[in-house]
């Protein structure tokens, strides 16, 4: 998260090249939304016994239990994507890669406001990321896969989301402090889709999705050295103190 929040800040709206940052998950984590409370809807001394870490992300929504996943993050300025009419045409226009991603691996994959079946709710908040449902998540078969959020700061778009291998969401739900089971009722995963594939495979076809849907090439870099040095400050004065990662205030 420190990363993510150093590429955003470091990000130059005039000079700097859109970035695409693909990277996973260990040990598994659970992240809160921007505006979450910890204490309000996690378990937190479940979450101490089994060692599981608590993240806070700079993007809104609710928890996510990350592991056996793979993410993305994603920083542009607006003039950088095709014209969108509003921020959340904007959501949809940063999100088709998935869509062609998840087609290359033989998917039936849509939005929810296309594919949802009828009487869904949709835009419903919910304190566990996979119970709600956005109109641009990513349904196939009726199943949601995955999340993705998005926040913009000084002209400069950050969006990040996450693609699970293997559905977690019932080991998610159990750090929980409401344990419903129909908030875990309506997802899947690659795997649960009849999809396996190594780490490397995913990430090349991932990939090729972004290129084949943006135009885009990619071209494999490094962190800048202001890039590290926002990371470390970053990691020291924010992602390792539990003011920001459980209550959201910065010190």
């Amino acid at each position: 998260m420190a990363i993510d929040e150093a590429l955003l800040h470091s990000f130059d709206p005039i000079f700097s090249l859109p970035i695409l940052r693909l990277y996973g998950w260990n040990p598994p984590t659970l992240s809160l939304g921007r505006f979450q409370k910890a204490e309000e809807v996690l378990n937190l001394g479940r979450c101490r016994a089994d060692c599981v870490a608590v993240v806070r992300r700079v993007t809104g929504g609710g928890v996510i239990y990350h592991t056996d996943e793979l993410t993305y993050s994603l920083v542009c300025t607006p003039e950088q994507i095709p014209p969108a009419s509003s921020i959340k045409d904007s959501f949809r226009i940063l999100t088709g890669f998935l869509l062609h991603f998840y087609r290359k691996l033989g998917l039936d994959a849509g939005y929810a406001a296309d594919a949802a079946p009828a009487g869904t709710r949709l835009g419903e908040r919910t304190a566990f990321c996979f119970a709600g449902r956005e109109s641009f998540d990513i349904l196939t078969d009726g199943y949601k896969i995955g999340g993705n959020a998005q926040r913009r700061i000084k002209g400069v778009i950050f969006q990040h989301g996450s693609i699970p291998l293997f559905n977690r969401a019932g080991t998610g739900l159990s750090y929980m402090r409401e344990q419903s089971l129909e908030n875990i009722a309506g997802t899947t995963s690659l795997a649960e889709c009849g999809i396996t594939i190594d780490d490397a495979s995913l990430q090349s076809t991932l990939s090729s999705a972004f290129c084949s849907y943006s135009g885009a090439k990619l071209e494999s870099d490094r962190l800048s050295e202001q890039e590290q040095a926002g990371r470390d400050e970053l990691l020291v004065c924010k992602y390792s103190t539990d003011k920001w990662n459980l209550e959201g205030e910065i010190s």
